[in-house]
Formats: structure tokens, sequence, C-alpha cells
């Protein structure tokens, strides 16, 4: 055991060894920086973003996001509404409305009707002739 006022050459080579580890770290992170800045800002910026997702939110930090949320939420659904006016009224200059499909669908419908009701008939005269022959 060594005296606090005293160091060993054993605590010198692992200071020695913890600096140039250092210096070796910063000099790599140095050369990164240089050669991909915005890689860093990418990484860095990320970071911040996990920090900040784990931290509870304040109630400064809530009373000065809400406007901004609420004009985000605000624009977000004029671009819907607009974005489901347009379709809708392309698909009006289509001929493609409610009405439309609601007649498509009926005659669809009683398209598959008729169809079931002769297949139906023709399977029951099929049989009838079948019996009497």
């Amino acid at each position: 055991m060594t005296d606090q006022g005293t160091t060993t050459a054993e605590d010198t080579g692992a200071r020695q060894r913890a600096i140039e580890a250092y210096e070796s770290v910063r000099d790599r992170t140095t050369d990164t920086l240089g050669q991909a800045p915005l890689l860093a800002l990418a990484g860095g910026l990320a970071a911040g973003a996990l920090i900040a997702a784990l931290l509870p939110r304040t109630d400064a930090e809530s009373r000065l996001i809400r406007p901004t949320a609420r004009r985000v939420k605000d624009t977000a659904k004029v671009a819907f509404d607009a974005a489901k006016d347009t379709g809708s009224q392309r698909l009006d200059e289509m001929g493609l409305n409610r009405e439309k499909g609601e007649k498509t669908i009926r005659s669809l419908l009683e398209g598959l009707t008729d169809a079931a009701r002769a297949s139906a008939n023709a399977a029951l005269d099929a049989a009838r002739n079948a019996d009497k022959g």
C-alpha cells in the first residue's frame, strides 16, 4: 500500500497509458469529425432526441410547446381536408361518386342474385330431368 503523497512506478505507468488512450480517442474523434461533419451532426441530433425523449416533459416545456403543437395539428387537419376534398372532386369529375357507386353495387348484387337463381333453377331442372329419364 502506498501513502497518499507518494507515487509508484505502477501508478505513473497507468496514468501515462490513460493519457495516451485519451489522446488517441481525441485524435480519432477529431479526424472523424473532420471527414464527416454531417454524420457527426446527425449522430449528435439523434443522441439529443433520444435523451429528450427519455426525460419527462416539464410544465414550462408543455406551455411553450402547446401553441406549436396546436398549429401543427391544425395545419395537418387543413391539409387532410384539402386532400379529401380534392380527391372527392376528382372522383366526381370522373363520374365516380357515391350515388353511382351505390347504383353499381346494387346492380352487381342484382346480377349475382339473378345468376344464383338461374343456376339453382338449372340444377333443379337437371335433377328433375335425370329422375324422369
